[in-house]
């Protein structure tokens, strides 16, 4: 009798243990299917228009900019590359002002208000916001792209709103004119002369 009960405490022992196992393993692969719930901020321009932001694995989903290629740049107001890139951009949203939208974010101090100003005394023509109008976009990216705070800073997102391109320092034009074609679909076909 003592060998039954033994024999049979065993085997109920081990199929705890395998319940338990199981158990483990369904948890285990939960938590590894579990996606993060995506990242959720806001930014306001400069002009009061406020466009929410979402954090995804690959990028940024910026509300009313979906299917356009996104530019977003950091740039301080007296930084000397970063206006002289301000002609450069103003063209570049103006000819592609469709399928391309640049989000330019002032982060040397301005206000929103200094901000607007600026924006209108050097006429830009594209989405424009002070740092204290979007510090959670700018914390964010600080940490996801390990942004340091050198300007002029640029993050191009493609036609889905997946990062391609992060680069520290002025691009030139035909660079950006390039940037833009690639990430849009656009080939430049120089053999091809009809």
């Amino acid at each position: 009798m003592y060998n039954k009960t033994k024999k049979g405490f065993l085997i109920m022992q081990t199929n705890i243990f395998k319940v338990l196992l199981l158990l483990s393993l369904f948890t285990y692969v939960q938590a590894v299917e579990k996606k993060p719930a995506p990242l959720m901020m806001s930014m306001t321009d400069i002009n009061g228009k406020t466009y929410n932001v979402e954090g995804t694995e690959q990028g940024l989903n910026i509300e009313g900019l979906k299917g356009k290629v996104v530019f977003l740049e950091f740039f301080g107001h007296k930084c000397p590359p970063c206006l002289a890139s301000i002609p450069h951009l103003i063209e570049l949203q103006e000819k592609h002002k469709d399928k391309l939208a640049i989000v330019s974010i002032e982060v040397q101090g301005y206000n929103s208000e200094q901000t607007k100003k600026f924006a209108q005394d050097k006429k830009l023509n594209y989405i424009v916001l002070s740092e204290e109008k979007a510090s959670d976009v700018v914390g964010y990216i600080q940490q996801r792209a390990q942004w340091k705070g050198s300007i002029p800073f640029l993050v191009a997102l493609d036609t889905k709103g997946d990062v391609q391109f992060v680069q520290a320092g002025m691009l030139p034009e035909a660079s950006l004119e390039d940037l833009f074609k690639q990430l849009s679909g656009k080939t430049t076909d120089t053999n091809n002369t009809k």
